[in-house]
């Protein structure tokens, strides 16, 4: 018994230094486990509700992520689509609906004395801070209509013969001018069978394009390229690279001058035919050409709405929308711009569309420049709005978005002298087209 006792002793002092070991040494207090009711034991049950409240809350978290992330996502693919679909000349708008009224107190109107006579053609640059203008003068002017409006320059187009002296003989009237997308070239028509190519941004003479054997009548540039497309009263149209500052090709198939010429992104170009009374779509790569027949007169000019539609103006005062892929014409609207005291039609003299919407304009000389809405897939045409303006609407253009509208008016027809508005200006106007941003799509 005397051995016994210290043995116990020995065993309690160790039993000891083993719980102030657990708590100051390498293990964890947490670890033990108290029989007080201060501390609760944790059961497997509680255990697994604590792991499943985690892992829910961690779904949450995970699936609110993922929807903010597919939200960006929606956007983005979105926004990348619509590039996508304009840059291909596919995206389509409506902005018709939201236009409601003009602002008839603030019509900027461009005047000059190197320009006093009748207002022929003019073109607007892509970003729309500049207009260029011509008229029956040699000279071009080019205006800045961002701002304040004010003449940001001009140059003198009169024809030069071979040894560079002035052609004294023939005077100019420029008939038509078009710019390219990038602001690179500015080409022109000078009443005779030349083509003038400039610099529009220094003003400076580039080249001279020979090879019409008539007067050329209407140009256009391939939108995105230096490719020009021109047509002329000698019924040819050609094409020009201003790359190589060289002609192509010459196309062949209209019966009588070419009036009116048109083209967007593709390797196409639209003309009409004057008195031939034919649409022509020139495919270009596949050396083929589709003819179009429905104006009961002549046709006076032809714009692309889109790669698939295009509308036509005449001289029975028509107005007609057309698909690429059928031969007449989805719709007509007669007499659209009235008739003369003696009962004729006021043909059309001028058509201008904002690419990809359903937004056009059209001009005569009954005093009205006309805004319409195409409908129902290019098969119906509404007009939504009239704005007067005496005289010929020799040119119509809007900018990209189809806020503002520019036209060329002028006293006599931009191709001939058969008679004559005596109240009418000779001048540009630009006219602030008011929307309703709640209706516009």
């Amino acid at each position: 018994p005397a051995r016994k006792r210290p043995q116990k002793e020995d065993e309690e002092i160790a039993s000891d230094e083993e719980f102030e070991s657990g708590l100051d040494g390498e293990g964890d207090a947490s670890n033990l486990v108290f029989s007080s009711d201060e501390v609760e034991e944790e059961t497997p049950q509680d255990k697994r509700l604590r792991l499943a409240k985690q892992y829910l809350e961690e779904i949450e978290k995970q699936e609110a992520e993922r929807a903010e992330d597919k939200e960006l996502h929606d956007h983005v693919s979105q926004r990348l689509q619509s590039e996508y679909l304009d840059s291909v000349g596919k995206l389509r708008r409506n902005i018709a609906a939201g236009i409601e009224d003009y602002d008839a107190d603030n019509v900027v109107a461009l005047k000059h004395k190197k320009q006093h006579l009748p207002m022929c053609a003019l073109a607007v640059s892509p970003d729309g801070k500049y207009v260029f203008s011509g008229a029956k003068t040699q000279y071009v002017l080019k205006w800045s209509v961002q701002g304040q409006v004010s003449l940001e320059g001009f140059f003198n187009v009169q024809p030069h013969t071979e040894d560079g002296e002035s052609d004294k003989h023939r005077r100019s009237h420029v008939t038509a001018i078009c710019l390219s997308s990038d602001m690179k070239y500015l080409a022109l028509a000078e009443g005779g069978r030349n083509i003038q190519i400039w610099c529009p941004k220094e003003l400076k003479h580039l080249k001279t394009f020979k090879g019409h054997r008539d007067a050329v009548t209407a140009l256009v540039f391939r939108r995105d390229t230096h490719e020009l497309y021109s047509g002329s009263r000698d019924r040819s149209v050609k094409i020009w690279s201003l790359d190589e500052m060289a002609y192509v090709e010459s196309l062949f198939g209209h019966q009588a001058p070419v009036t009116g010429i048109d083209a967007l992104s593709r390797e196409r170009a639209i003309t009409s035919g004057g008195i031939d009374c034919s649409l022509r779509i020139w495919k270009i790569t596949e050396e083929s050409q589709l003819i179009y027949n429905g104006h009961q007169n002549g046709i006076e000019c032809v714009k692309f709405i889109n790669d698939e539609n295009f509308v036509s103006g005449g001289e029975d005062g028509s107005i007609c929308l057309w698909s690429a892929l059928k031969k007449k014409s989805l719709c007509t609207v007669t007499l659209a711009h009235g008739t003369q005291s003696n009962g004729v039609a006021n043909w059309i003299t001028a058509i201008a569309c904002v690419v990809n919407t359903d937004l056009l304009a059209s001009g005569s000389f009954d005093g009205f420049i006309r805004l319409w809405q195409c409908m129902d897939n290019s098969r119906k045409l509404k007009e939504i709005l009239k704005i007067p303006m005496p005289g010929f609407i020799n040119n119509l253009a809007f900018n990209n978005n189809g806020t503002k509208l520019f036209a060329a008016v002028g006293q006599e027809h931009r191709l001939g002298r058969w008679w004559r508005i005596k109240d009418a200006k000779n001048k540009i106007v630009i006219i602030d087209l008011v929307t309703n941003s709640a209706k516009t799509s």
